[in-house]
């Protein structure tokens, strides 16, 4: 299989279903952020290597929502969106938060290195998260990826703020 197809070459692409849409399209910028998204996770797993398997964990749910947002209608091909995950960030964000004291105020995203990238994560995440809800989309699939989004920033927040704790580096924290 070559890696060029030369479809795409008038600025169209194919959505899941075999649509041909402009590649500025609402839906393909909103697969296009998740992408970005997962790539970015992949980042951490190289900085945060003890959250390896769980940071694939959560690239893979992405591929999974980024091919439900990939479709403009419900596809009975595609795999299900595991709506079980949500929970699954939301227990790996009480664990850490137990591990750590309570926030005092807005932190302000710094070093160490790991933790920025989380920050940096998280700001990708959100952006994702907007993108698929300019969608307008409201079948259950696709809530449920606006969900888990929703989640996954709070988990990227936290793990950055779990690097500094982990470190023994002060968060800074802004205080105006």
């Amino acid at each position: 299989m070559k890696i060029y197809t030369k479809t795409g070459d008038s600025g169209e692409t194919s959505l899941v279903g075999g649509k041909r849409v402009s590649k500025a399209s609402l839906r393909v910028c909103a697969y296009g952020d998740m992408d970005e998204l997962i790539s970015y996770i992949g980042l951490l797993r190289c900085e945060i290597p003890q959250s390896d398997a769980f940071l694939r964990r959560v690239q893979a749910v992405l591929m999974t929502g980024s091919a439900h947002i990939a479709s403009e209608v419900e596809n009975p091909r595609l795999t299900p969106f595991p709506y079980e995950e949500i929970r699954t960030l939301e227990e790996e964000i009480d664990r850490l938060s137990a591990l750590m004291p309570p926030m005092k105020s807005f932190v302000l995203p710094a070093g160490p290195a790991a933790a920025a990238h989380c920050h940096i994560a998280r700001c990708v995440c959100r952006r994702s998260e907007r993108s698929c809800v300019a969608l307008g989309d409201h079948r259950p699939d696709v809530q449920d990826v606006i969900r888990y989004l929703n989640r996954l920033s709070d988990l990227l927040f936290t793990l950055g703020r779990y690097q500094c704790h982990a470190g023994n580096i002060p968060e800074d924290f802004w205080t105006e």
